[in-house]
């Protein structure tokens, strides 16, 4: 026999909520492996002939760090720029330095602005992300010994305007984190 999605009883209904709490591992796991997963995407076998594509992990990790401030510890930007590093394509280090930079910056403004709005959060971000691509490039063009590229203008454009959709999709994430699957 079937079981019905909804209960008989709006009882039943309450009492599996009761009790509830989130999972350890997918609350703490779930912002880690939604930032590695997004600095994969440029791993994709898209070829360009200039920068087009925004840098979406180190877009998820300032969305991560903007909605929930304690959630990362402050040392997370050594591992996941050694893990963005590895599969971006920059020169090893350069991720490993420019994200743990950011994360120093990000708690620096916290410290200084404690109460801060959407807008605020949108023109830190917008600063992080115009510098992370601008210094990317440079280090790139460095490493290749070609100067800056122009290009990046349109890169810089996209990427500023791709974080409130970055944001709702890490708070999307992060309803999914709070989730009450583990019995208390």
């Amino acid at each position: 026999m079937a079981r019905p999605f909804l209960p008989a009883r709006p009882e039943d209904l309450l009492r599996r909520r009761l009790n509830r709490g989130p999972s350890r591992i997918l609350s703490i796991g779930l912002p880690w492996l939604t930032i590695m997963a997004a600095s994969m995407v440029t791993f994709s076998p898209i070829v360009a002939s200039a920068p087009v594509l925004p840098p979406l992990g180190f877009m998820m990790l300032l969305g991560w760090r903007l909605l929930r401030p304690s959630l990362l510890p402050i040392w997370a930007g050594l591992p996941l720029g050694l893990f963005d590093d590895l599969y971006s394509g920059q020169p090893l280090g350069s991720g490993i330095v420019l994200w743990s930079a950011a994360m120093l910056a990000m708690d620096v403004i916290d410290e200084r602005f404690l109460w801060r709005g959407f807008v605020q959060d949108w023109l830190a971000a917008a600063a992080l992300l115009a510098a992370y691509v601008t210094l990317t490039a440079a280090l790139a063009g460095l490493s290749v010994g070609y100067p800056m590229p122009l290009t990046v203008g349109p890169q810089i454009l996209l990427t500023v305007l791709m974080h409130p959709v970055i944001t709702r999709i890490v708070a999307l994430f992060d309803r999914i984190r709070l989730l009450p699957l583990r019995k208390v």
